[in-house]
């Protein structure tokens, strides 16, 4: 080997210098990343304490949209039950009206047959 060619030691020994200057290079940039790490975590922290907010009010929001939903759907359901019970009611009437209507109907057709009747009976006797 020729002395311009450095050996397995000399190689060794300058690896683990350029080694040491990555890790001496990496930490003074951790040191003055520190005030920036810093920074960031609290905005992380602020974020994530808005993003928490966030979903909160979406939840709570949501809870109020299912309990007018639901306030909605029994006030129609009430509704409809009130609708079909006056709807029961006014057959009902109706039934009743007619009802009474036939009976008011045949009393007179029987009252008019009668009338007929007993003027046909009287005519009969002055014979």
């Amino acid at each position: 080997m020729s002395r311009k060619e450095p050996g397995f030691t000399e190689r060794l020994q300058t690896a683990a210098k350029a080694k040491q200057a990555q890790l001496e290079k990496i930490q003074a940039t951790a040191r003055g990343n520190d005030a920036q790490s810093a920074e960031r975590q609290a905005a992380r922290v602020e974020t994530e304490t808005a993003r928490q907010v966030r979903a909160a009010e979406r939840k709570y929001a949501n809870q109020v949209t299912a309990e007018r939903r639901d306030a909605e759907r029994a006030a129609e359901k009430a509704r409809q039950a009130r609708a079909v019970t006056e709807e029961k009611a006014r057959k009902d009437a109706e039934r009743v009206a007619q009802v009474e209507a036939d009976a008011a109907l045949k009393k007179d057709q029987k009252a008019a047959r009668d009338s007929k009747y007993a003027a046909r009976k009287a005519g009969a006797r002055r014979k």
